[in-house]
């Protein structure tokens, strides 16, 4: 992989707890790496398995060819749903943010 062939120059830094901290250093004293091994191989290795669940998905041959029909025959133009699909709704809905107190990060949640 590309990513051990290149010189590490980006640094992440990181806010835990000292619990979240001491476990993640035992996990790393056990595997017997130290701790930013232990974080940006098992990192790694979750975001891999991540991106590949976007990108990857297996089909036994009866869905293969299902998959494969459908993409060749695309379904015939529905104005309805066009248009539904381009309306704005119908009710205003007011939007405020909340904090998350895990995390820390904002986001928006609809209200009615």
């Amino acid at each position: 992989m590309s990513h051990v062939l290149e010189a590490r120059s980006e640094r992440v830094d990181l806010r835990m707890t000292p619990a979240a901290k001491r476990a993640l250093q035992q996990a790393a004293k056990i595997k017997n790496k130290t701790l930013t091994e232990f974080l940006l191989d098992t990192g790694l290795n979750a975001a891999f398995d991540a991106l590949a669940d976007c990108r990857v998905f297996q089909l036994d041959a009866k869905r293969w060819n299902a998959f494969m029909r459908a993409l060749e025959h695309p379904p015939k133009a529905n104005p309805r749903l066009r248009k539904l699909l381009v309306r704005k709704p119908s009710g205003k809905r007011e939007r405020h943010k909340i904090r998350s107190h895990h995390t820390g990060a904002a986001y928006s949640r609809a209200r009615a």
